[in-house]
């Protein structure tokens, strides 16, 4: 029996392809050292109570089968009911804090750490082999935030805070993972404290490009995206409004300027000047044609290129939340630069996935 334990899993940043995995186009995500962590203490009985010291928060549950929810997006609860219909036995219940260092509502995939690390928590008192492996946890961890509650989004947090490094990651092959190169230069992660509109965003961007999509493959044979140019479908844009043409372009230089990056990470040809300078290619295509970004942010992103980065974008679904400038050297100026224009600063580098921090045996039974 495991009597304590902490385990912990890593934020993220989207490097390229904000708005891709919906669309089943690839996505480069990197794990960053911000981290979000569990310790847990075991009970001697079927209660698991959590202290968030962080947010000044408590919680607890008793391990039954359905545990019924108690709020939105419940997502201590719906782990244990995702494993618990996997026909994993959870031995006992847990004294569990958690603290996070991760920004919360930023964009940098704090809900998705959580429960990555949750899940890791709950397979290995279980002693279940899947808590080896990060790919399996990604999976379990996407069902118990995103299909339990019949969410939005996809696999790609789960993906980067379980696997952890650099990725690339195929959506198109229900999510086929490549790991890059992480030898890449630090970054400075910029919290702009603005909330994210992640709903309004994801209704417009997705539910636009979808509409089109919807509308052109009904006139078409069968519009793939993947392989979809502009020019194959410019003369039926008469149809659609500027707004909506914009977010199809976007789209598609969102993917373009993706499959250039993966190739160059493949080539080792991505120094921090050419991974800067895309990175601000792909904020143009963010702020003017999904139209994601907010003016802070856009000034943050300016003041840290002014103060040395090399280039940097928004991060996340848009609407508020973070951004971050690849910074080679520099990184306390940077830093700086951006807490002038009202953000919260980070420097941050790439980190490894979920993790089993400490592990203590125990001989008694519950």
């Amino acid at each position: 029996m495991i009597r304590e334990l902490k385990v912990s899993a890593p934020g993220r940043i989207c490097l390229f392809g904000e708005h891709q995995d919906y669309l089943n186009l690839p996505v480069i995500t990197a794990a960053i050292n911000l981290r979000i962590g569990i310790h847990g203490k075991k009970r001697n009985d079927n209660l698991f109570v959590f202290s968030f010291p962080d947010i000044q928060e408590k919680d607890q549950f008793e391990i039954k089968y359905p545990i019924p929810y108690k709020k939105e997006r419940d997502y201590l609860r719906s782990a244990v009911n995702v494993l618990q219909r996997q026909g994993i036995r959870i031995p006992c219940g847990y004294d569990c804090s958690v603290h996070g260092e991760i920004p919360i509502n930023s964009g940098t995939s704090s809900s998705s750490a959580l429960i990555v690390a949750w899940i890791k928590f709950l397979l290995t008192i279980s002693r279940d082999k899947r808590k080896e492996d990060a790919i399996e946890i990604a999976r379990l961890a996407n069902q118990a935030e995103v299909i339990e509650f019949n969410e939005p989004g996809g696999m790609m947090d789960h993906y980067a805070t379980s696997v952890g490094g650099v990725l690339f990651i195929d959506f198109k092959n229900h999510g086929s993972v490549s790991k890059l190169s992480s030898n890449i230069c630090p970054f400075v992660l910029g919290d702009s404290l603005e909330p994210k509109d992640t709903k309004g965003i994801l209704e417009r961007v997705k539910g636009g490009i979808f509409n089109i999509l919807k509308k052109l493959s009904k006139e078409n044979s069968v519009i793939d995206i993947r392989n979809l140019e502009f020019s194959e479908v410019e003369s039926q844009m008469d149809q659609f409004s500027e707004d909506q043409i914009q977010l199809l372009r976007g789209a598609l230089k969102n993917r373009n300027l993706t499959l250039t990056a993966y190739q160059r990470f493949k080539d080792s040809t991505i120094d921090s000047k050419t991974l800067g300078e895309m990175l601000s290619e792909c904020q143009t295509i963010l702020r003017n044609d999904l139209k994601i970004s907010t003016p802070k942010i856009d000034r943050m992103i300016d003041a840290g290129i002014g103060a040395g980065a090399t280039g940097g974008k928004i991060n996340g679904s848009g609407g508020g939340g973070c951004m971050f400038v690849c910074a080679p050297k520099n990184q306390e100026k940077i830093a700086a630069a951006i807490e002038n224009e009202g953000g919260k600063a980070h420097i941050i580098n790439i980190d490894q996935g979920v993790r089993l921090d400490q592990v203590v045996e125990e001989k008694t039974k519950c």
